[in-house]
């Protein structure tokens, strides 16, 4: 069943691959600002990177779709998604430490 145009989604996204020490997560605030997603990202002690993001449905596909890719100097093996009861709402788009 798809969801009703204008509606939005909050998920949380775990990137693997090398994705730190490669301005990832600059990678990912710039990607997410563009397409007016709201949440966070931030390093993991496992080497992966995790993604907060809500927005509208379609730039959070379009979101997804540019972690998968990441920016030319990373290399994404994995990126796991999963849905978060819309319970939480942010305002803009953070890097977290």
């Amino acid at each position: 069943m798809r969801a009703p145009e204008g509606s939005e989604s909050l998920i949380r996204i775990l990137v693997s691959g090398r994705v730190q020490g490669v301005g990832y997560r600059y990678f990912a605030r710039r990607s997410a600002v563009s397409l007016g997603i709201r949440g966070f990202v931030r390093n993991l002690d496992d080497g992966r990177v995790e993604v907060v993001a809500m927005g509208p449905d379609r730039s959070v596909q379009e979101f997804i779709q540019a972690l998968k890719d990441g920016p030319a100097s990373a290399h994404v093996s994995g990126c796991h998604v999963e849905q978060l009861p819309s319970s939480r709402h942010y305002s803009g788009f953070t890097i977290e430490s």
